[in-house]
């Protein structure tokens, strides 16, 4: 059973899915043992602590810079044996010290279908404001894997979203939780807890 170690810091929204989702028996081979928020005040801890799930909080304001808060997150990730990490919600930008320490076992989903409007800046509401903005018909939701470049990681699964007429950022980006994130990114977990992808040539394979 692989230990996965879910890192948030806000309302949890991704955080309740995958929670969900487990209870469903919907993640094989995997259980959610540790729950990390940049933030103290994040509900998302809230939601861990509903389900029994042990939380930590390590405040990025605490530490002088993101060399030394990686530092101490690879730590508490060693500590916790996180066999998987996600990113559900994350806020904060770790270095590659994390990405070395965990190669092809931390995953994020992103709110578009990579590599439309991603990268540096794109979180958020401003995902859905570009997609709005350029008029795309189809948007969506991509799990990938972590590197040390913003959202550059090799995509493990996608799915897209129909944008519609008079959408806001704010009901498209509701839209896209519930119809694409929610399903995908638990979907992910499992298939990586089920030792069901591997990474060729910087490109998944999903046996």
């Amino acid at each position: 059973m692989k230990n996965i170690c879910v890192l948030v810091s806000g309302g949890g929204t991704n955080l309740q899915a995958l929670i969900d989702a487990e209870k469903r028996g919907e993640i094989k081979g995997g259980k959610i043992t540790c729950v990390i928020s940049s933030k103290a005040d994040a509900y998302a801890l809230t939601r861990a602590e509903n389900n029994g799930i042990k939380t930590r909080v390590l405040v990025r304001k605490d530490y002088p810079d993101v060399s030394a808060y990686s530092k101490a997150m690879c730590e508490a990730l060693t500590e916790e044996k996180a066999d998987l990490v996600v990113y559900a919600g994350f806020m904060t930008i770790l270095d590659e010290q994390v990405c070395n320490a965990f190669p092809n076992k931390m995953i994020n989903v992103h709110p578009a279908l990579i590599p439309s409007f991603c990268g540096k800046g794109f979180y958020g509401l401003h995902v859905h404001e570009a997609a709005l903005a350029k008029g795309v018909k189809v948007s969506g939701a991509t799990v990938h894997f972590v590197t040390a470049e913003c959202d550059a990681g090799p995509i493990i699964l996608q799915k897209a979203v129909e944008v519609e007429q008079g959408d806001t950022p704010e009901t498209l980006q509701k839209r896209i939780m519930e119809q694409a994130e929610w399903k995908i990114l638990p979907k992910a977990v499992s298939l990586f807890c089920e030792d069901r992808i591997t990474v060729e040539n910087g490109v998944t394979v999903i046996k």
